[in-house]
């Protein structure tokens, strides 16, 4: 059976192709990534197309009497974040968004500046050594403790509470969102709706929808360590558009010579990141701050079809899901070469790193699996079975490391499973074709995006 391409419909619902339009012919594909290649290598000049600055929250008196626990905001800011707020440097990106429990540096080795200006340090011996239980920023500490499930069918998000599991409302949003994201600053959360062209903004303090922002094609969406740009995945575009963070301005438009650009993953330093591209199975890997394309991989099995990309705790590895392949794609960033396969499971598509950084989880799609993989041995340690099956997808780890939570594709349901010993906690009945599930919040110092990239 073939796999079913990642943004098109679920099984027995209405589908015109990859994200509900038109497919495109493999002749025009591959005009097209000539082009693309020209213009990204530098052969010809990139046209770059301007948005307007516009308002995201409207601030009334109950919001402003918040204080520092708001998140709203107007103009050019993005909600919660008062760039002209500078460190000492004069860089806004200089420090992360709240800085963190001091006691994070202490949780591993020393701290190295990245190679990105105005990327907080990190620490190479693990480089989720932020993201540990207790660790979440005192910048939303007081952010209501929720999951956002977009539901790409019904044009609505789920909002459950992880508490007791109930479904608290269901928001209306744009037309097929797909994932729900949080800003660099975690002080918003981004729901993409891919065929609305728009995001619609989230308040995790309130919980409560802004006015949608334009957005052409916004199938994925991610920030730069730096928090200076946001990264949209325009996937029928063929494209990746560099945007103010904040105003969601175009800041330049990448073209890329390959077909359904969707996942990304960032180099430890934050020099470059490696994208997914689930149509034609290829990697791409962009230079961070010229914003410019070092190089193309094709992956060595015809019709693959990479999904999630993920780097180990200690930067030497970028793993890359791949539906088609049924494992885990090994990749050496520095050289962006392709070291090997590892099986996990049928349907292979989402990964999470666990609170403790030893184990990544494996979402197996296809078979309604999750495949523990062990990072200090690179190996698969275990599995556990969905009872009844399912489609598990997209989401992410609880605060307290305990529960991961999955999106169910296919099945209308969302899975909270316990990291302990696997056992199926809840299944909770949403909308049409859940996807970027998103818990919030999360520990970190902020955001790459996806569906919660923390760091």
């Amino acid at each position: 059976m073939t796999p079913t391409p990642d943004n098109e419909s679920p099984p027995g619902h209405s589908s015109h192709g990859a994200h509900g339009r038109r497919t495109t012919s493999p002749q025009r594909i591959r005009k097209r990534r000539l082009t693309a290649t020209l213009v990204a290598t530098g052969a010809i000049a990139a046209g770059v197309w301007l948005a307007t600055d516009r308002s995201i929250w409207h601030e009334d008196a109950d919001s402003a009497a918040k204080g520092a626990g708001s998140a709203h905001a107007t103009g050019g800011d993005m909600p919660g974040m008062n760039m002209n707020s500078e460190n000492s440097s004069g860089t806004p990106g200089a420090s992360a968004a709240g800085g963190g429990p001091p006691e994070a540096a202490a949780r591993g080795g020393s701290l190295q500046p990245a190679a990105l200006p105005g990327m907080p340090p990190y620490d190479p011996a693990d480089l989720y050594s932020f993201d540990h239980p207790g660790m979440v920023s005192p910048v939303i500490a007081s952010a209501l403790p929720r999951i956002y499930v977009p539901n790409t069918e019904s044009n609505t998000v789920t909002v459950i509470d992880p508490a007791d599991f109930h479904v608290i409302e269901t928001l209306k949003v744009g037309r097929q969102p797909q994932h729900v994201v949080p800003s660099w600053d975690l002080k918003t959360l981004w729901v993409n709706n891919d065929l609305g062209n728009t995001l619609t903004p989230i308040d995790p303090f309130t919980g409560k929808q802004g006015a949608p922002v334009a957005v052409h094609d916004p199938y994925n969406l991610y920030f730069t360590p730096d928090g200076t740009s946001a990264v949209v995945m325009a996937s029928k575009d063929m494209q990746l558009v560099f945007r103010d963070p904040h105003t969601m301005a175009v800041q330049k438009t990448l073209p890329v010579p390959c077909s359904g650009v969707n996942h990304a993953d960032f180099a430890p330093d934050g020099s470059y990141f490696i994208v997914s591209c689930e149509f034609s199975g290829q990697l791409l890997k962009v230079d961070t701050r010229n914003r410019a394309l070092l190089g193309v991989v094709d992956l060595p099995q015809k019709g693959a079809m990479p999904q999630d990309v993920k780097i180990s705790p200690d930067g030497k590895v970028f793993y890359v899901a791949d539906m088609a392949a049924d494992g885990l794609w090994t990749v050496d960033g520095n050289a962006f070469k392709v070291t090997g396969l590892i099986p996990t499971g049928k349907g292979t598509h989402g990964l999470y790193v666990s609170r403790d950084s030893t184990t990544m989880y494996v979402s197996n799609r296809g078979e309604g699996t999750i495949t523990l993989f062990d990072f200090a041995s690179g190996k698969a340690r275990g599995k556990w079975q969905l009872p009844g099956g399912g489609s598990p997808d997209m989401g992410g780890v609880s605060a307290d490391g305990k529960v991961l939570w999955l999106s169910g594709r296919y099945n209308e349901e969302v899975y909270a499973i316990s990291t302990t010993d696997g056992k199926l906690l809840a299944r909770i009945h949403v909308g049409r074709g859940p996807h970027g599930l998103c818990v919030y919040p999360q520990p970190g110092r902020y955001s790459l995006g996806h569906t919660g990239i923390f760091r």
